[in-house]
């Protein structure tokens, strides 16, 4: 069609009778004269609207995916943060529970010992004087810690306090092959000294050259003069074995300490001595031994109607 005047006439014309059917429709709904045209219409031309819709949504749903997968891996960021802070909180929960399970067992024992105790925490291992088995705790001279003074955990000994600074304070261990206590063995009294090996069991010499000892007996702290450095009953370890005396006038035996000294934690410094010697009264109770289970026999005898007849 040329480009003429009729032909804009005409275009101009077709349009206002198209936006007028329009209105028409919009406004009569279902009742709209051209509803059965539509209808039509729309069948006719709803498989091409769905082929191009078919066509157009994966594009669309790509490029919503592509949005959302920034969102996704924002959350998922998000989520995996949160699982690390919340494990990690797990763990100090653990470790707390631990620590509080350790504090629990040492006020037992410290209360059966009726020693007054200090609560502190080892913050380092080995001290700066030579290669001493040491370690170092959060408690110091503003929390009353004097040298000479006796540490234990809810296990048993654990060492002396040998240097003190305002806050802090350095223990040497019951390892150390320079430390000595005196000893006392459960029931029987008999007095010895033990000293530390090093990652070895300690060694002690009773000075009873004589005495009863046998394996798995049990020993507790003497007691020092004026309760300095070691306050009595404290436990020291179980023997695990007992060496020849070959004659000699003491006694030698091989104890294994009750502390785990590679697992120190929590501590408590002795700043007040018990008024009485809790003698044995704070090692733990010894486990019950199993009973055995009474067997009974029962023996058959033949009755006199089983006799075979001759």
């Amino acid at each position: 069609m040329r480009d003429t005047r009729e032909s804009r006439l005409l275009l101009v014309l077709l349009v206002a009778i198209a936006f007028a059917l329009i209105t028409v429709d919009i406004r009569g709904g279902e009742q709209s004269p051209l509803h059965g045209a539509r209808q039509i219409a729309a069948s006719a031309f709803g498989p091409v609207e769905n082929g191009l819709a078919g066509v157009v949504d994966p594009i669309g749903n790509a490029v919503g995916a592509v949005r959302d997968s920034g969102e996704r891996h924002t959350r998922i960021s998000e989520l995996e943060r949160e699982n690390a802070l919340l494990k990690a909180k797990l763990g100090s929960s653990d470790r707390n529970r631990n620590r509080a399970a350790e504090l629990d067992k040492m006020l037992k024992s410290a209360g059966a010992g009726q020693y007054g105790i200090k609560g502190a925490q080892v913050i380092a291992i080995g001290a700066a004087q030579g290669f001493s088995w040491t370690v170092t705790i959060d408690a110091g001279a503003r929390d009353g810690i004097t040298r000479d003074m006796t540490v234990l955990n809810g296990d048993g000994l654990v060492g002396r306090v040998t240097t003190v600074g305002p806050g802090t304070s350095t223990v040497l261990l019951a390892t150390d092959p320079d430390f000595t206590v005196g000893t006392r063995m459960e029931k029987t009294n008999e007095i010895g000294f033990a000293n530390g090996q090093g990652d070895r069991s300690l060694r002690v010499q009773l000075l009873n050259g004589k005495a009863d000892v046998k394996k798995g007996d049990r020993l507790v702290t003497f007691g020092s003069s004026a309760d300095k450095p070691f306050v009595p009953g404290v436990p020291v370890g179980e023997v695990v074995k007992v060496e020849p005396s070959n004659g000699d006038l003491t006694r030698t035996l091989q104890v294994r300490p009750y502390v785990g000294f590679t697992q120190l934690d929590v501590v408590g410094v002795v700043v007040q001595p018990p008024r009485e010697n809790p003698r044995d009264a704070v090692l733990p109770p010894r486990p019950a031994k199993p009973r055995p289970t009474p067997t009974v026999t029962v023996t058959a005898t033949p009755s006199a109607s089983a006799t075979p007849r001759s």
